[in-house]
């Protein structure tokens, strides 16, 4: 987790690729860049103020067990149980939780050979559906990377899509 970056009274803290961010910190705003084949999922209680960004790589930690110990976040069914159970610890409740996703996108990948988007978003899916859990927004495939930002005052997420001219509304609660 990275150091946050003050802008104005909010401060950006930085997620970085296969990595997480849980607050309960008003002032920050979460953010992960880059989001092409990877995913960024983030959840958020309302009641709790509480907010949670991951950006996970793959969707499957049985590819390299070391790595997965190592860094968990970097896999989809290890990095989303360890998302959710670290915003319950800071007093998060499953039943509340909004999660919106974004990314999972076709990029160096054209013919689709590996499909590592597309995994991810299935593994996701099968996740959350094996707990209960929706999604309540999300923008995800394509051939676009994306940059997802959580404000934790409000639980409102944007994204910046490449080739827009600025950033759009994803999920507002």
């Amino acid at each position: 987790m990275g150091t946050p970056e003050v802008i104005g009274i909010e401060q950006k803290l930085i997620v970085g690729v296969g990595d997480m961010a849980v607050s309960n910190n008003p002032n920050l705003v979460l953010t992960t860049y880059a989001l092409g084949s990877c995913l960024g999922i983030g959840i958020y209680d309302p009641v709790m103020h509480i907010a949670g960004l991951l950006h996970v790589m793959l969707p499957d930690s049985r590819i390299d067990a070391g790595r997965a110990t190592a860094r968990p976040c970097m896999f989809v069914d290890s990095g989303v149980p360890l998302l959710i159970r670290s915003a319950h610890e800071l007093g998060a409740a499953r039943q509340r939780m909004q999660i919106t996703v974004a990314g999972g996108a076709q990029i160096m990948d054209h013919t689709g050979v590996f499909n590592i988007g597309k995994r991810n978003l299935q593994a996701l899916s099968e996740l959350l559906a094996q707990n209960s859990l929706q999604i309540v927004a999300s923008q995800v495939g394509g051939l676009v990377n994306r940059t997802m930002s959580m404000k934790i005052a409000t639980g409102s997420v944007t994204l910046k899509v490449s080739g827009q001219p600025q950033e759009i509304p994803l999920w507002t609660p």
